[in-house]
This record gives structure tokens, C-alpha cells and sequence, in this order.
């Protein structure tokens, strides 16, 4: 049995598809299934349903990937051991974030990569559960998610900072002079927002029922992006979380304003799998996440964009 054998197994597992895992492999798809079949013989075991295309695998099949994913992740963490040993650490660090969080991950891969400059990273947006599952899967070294939203299992998690809403609007929004905004105003504004498959929207609707209200946006969409773009038009608003701040702050000719505080906050935090001996550049990259202040960091980008004093009076204290 071979590692490269292991390799394409893993392949077929992600893709499905033997064509597409071939290609993944940079291989053949004979090539691929010829590996396949000595695989087999090599354990004595079927591990691929087979017709004309792939059909999945068998009981036997499923456990033979599972081991294959830990013997992978396992030499991965051999070699970043050797290459610590050596001087630095190589390789890379496959991060996935949902979209909310996605905002704030060059504050945590700016002081890795000075630390560790010959390690790529690759950055990729995903749903919670999705960041679950492809932790289990061996195909993410870490998440950056909600900690307390969507079942978290069998994961160890870093809390980084508990998520504060604010409401972006045009600078001559009648709310614009305001040092706070309560929840159940929201009805009074044409409003931009996430759509509803995503957590942080559905933070949102909790909080505003709470208040009496529901929010009945104009415009919604799947990106941060699109939300400051169509709010920029001068005609409607968002609610924002305070970390989208690092990445897009507040454009010319709008303003932005803390909501009330809300009964739903959550906190956005690393997770990695909870297996030994795990991914080393995973252990590495929370050690250097531990020692960043990201509540403070944040905090601060509130004060410096909304300038009200009930910033800093108490209202909204950095949490």
C-alpha cells in the first residue's frame, strides 16, 4: 500500500467522481483506477462500488478513507515537525471561514506569515456546518466560525471576539445623528441584509422579533460586499457587524451608528479538530492567534468610525 494510493482514495472521496479526482491528482483516470484496484488487492477488500461511473463506496470502503484521511493528516504533521525542527515550517494552512468572519482573517494571517513566511495559506468561504464537516474530513487544518450558533462537535475551539451590530446608512439618514438605534426602528428604514440561510441573518431576525418587529429587506444577497454596495446608492441601509469594519470601513457619504444592545450576540472563534496528533501549522496558527487582542482591535475601529461617546461610555463596552 502507498501513500499515493491513499492520496487518490482521498481524491475520489472529495470529487465523487473519477474524472474530476484524476484531474484533482494531476493523473489519468486510467492511472486512477488502476491505483484503486491494486489498493484493493493490496488490503483484500472491495472499497469502490463500480458501473460505468462511481457510485460510492462500500462499508468496508468508507472505513478504508477514513483511515486514509488520519494516515495523510498524520505525515503532514510529520513533515511540519521536521521542517519546525529544521528552522521553519513549510506547507499549507487551509483556512475556512464563514463569509461574516472572512473580514477580519488577514488580522490573523498578517502576524502568522511573519512569523512563518514559507507557509501558504489558502483562505475559503464556507457555512458553518460545512467548516464541521471538512474539519472531520481532513480537509481544512482550521474554521473560523460562530461558537455558540450552529452544534459544534468534536472540535477545540478559541473564542476571538463576541460579534456587535451597527447600522450603516446614508450620512443623511434621518437615524444618522443618533448615538444609538434600537431594534425595533429597523422597521422604519429600507434595508439591506444577508440572506436568510445565513447565520449572522438569522441573528439578526431573532434580535429584531425581540423588539416587535420583522425585517422585510428590499435587497438581499450572499456577500458583505454587495450589501455596502447597494447602500452606497444612497437608499438603503444594513445592519453591520463591527468586524466588516477592518475590511471596508464606512465609505464616503455614509455613517454609521451602534444598534442597541441586542438579547442575541454571538462569538466568532477558531476551531480545529479535535484529534491527536493533529495539524501542526493548525497548533501553530492558534498559538500565534492566542496572543492578538482582536476584541481590542475592534473595539477601536467602532470608536474611530462612529466617534459617539456612547462608544466609550459603557453602552457598548469591548467584549
Amino acid at each position: 500500500m502507498l501513500l499515493t494510493q491513499l492520496e487518490y482514495l482521498c481524491a475520489l472521496a472529495r470529487e465523487r467522481h473519477f474524472g474530476h479526482a484524476a484531474d484533482a491528482c494531476h493523473v489519468s483516470q486510467p492511472a486512477l483506477s488502476v491505483a484503486m484496484r491494486r489498493l484493493e488487492q493490496d488490503l483484500g477488500v472491495q472499497i469502490v462500488r463500480r458501473s460505468r461511473r462511481f457510485e460510492g463506496f462500500t462499508a468496508e470502503g468508507e472505513v478504508v478513507v477514513g483511515w486514509a484521511r488520519r494516515i495523510l493528516e498524520n505525515r503532514d504533521a510529520l513533515r511540519a515537525d521536521l521542517d519546525r525542527m529544521a528552522g521553519g515550517l513549510t506547507g499549507v494552512l487551509r483556512i475556512g471561514a464563514i463569509p461574516t468572519a472572512l473580514t477580519i482573517s488577514s488580522l490573523l494571517t498578517g502576524p502568522f506569515h511573519r512569523r512563518h513566511p514559507e507557509v501558504r495559506i489558502s483562505l475559503e468561504s464556507l457555512s458553518s456546518r460545512a467548516i464541521v464537516r471538512r474539519l472531520a474530513e481532513y480537509e481544512l487544518d482550521v474554521g473560523m466560525t460562530y461558537l455558540d450558533g450552529e452544534p459544534l462537535r468534536d472540535v477545540r475551539a478559541l473564542p476571538l471576539y463576541r460579534e456587535r451590530y451597527l447600522l450603516l446608512m446614508p450620512a443623511d439618514s434621518p437615524l444618522a445623528g443618533r448615538d444609538e438605534i434600537g431594534w425595533a426602528q429597523l422597521s422604519e428604514v429600507a434595508l439591506c441584509l444577508l440572506s436568510p440561510v445565513m447565520q449572522h441573518r438569522r441573528i439578526l431576525d431573532r434580535n429584531a422579533a425581540d423588539a416587535g418587529v420583522e425585517l422585510n429587506p428590499l435587497v438581499e444577497a450572499d456577500a458583505v460586499s454587495v450589501l455596502y454596495s447597494h447602500v452606497a446608492t444612497g437608499r438603503l441601509s444594513a445592519v453591520i457587524a463591527h468586524a466588516w469594519l477592518n475590511l471596508f470601513g464606512v465609505p464616503p457619504g455614509m455613517r454609521v451608528v451602534p444598534m442597541a444592545r441586542p438579547t442575541h450576540s454571538h462569538t466568532i472563534g477558531l476551531v480545529v479538530a479535535d484529534r491527536e496528533p493533529g495539524s501542526m501549522l493548525a497548533r501553530v496558527f492558534l498559538e500565534v492567534a492566542t496572543g492578538l487582542d482582536l476584541r481590542a482591535t475592534l473595539h477601536e475601529l467602532v470608536i474611530r468610525y462612529h466617534g459617539g461617546a456612547s462608544v466609550q461610555c459603557g453602552t457598548h463596552r469591548p467584549n
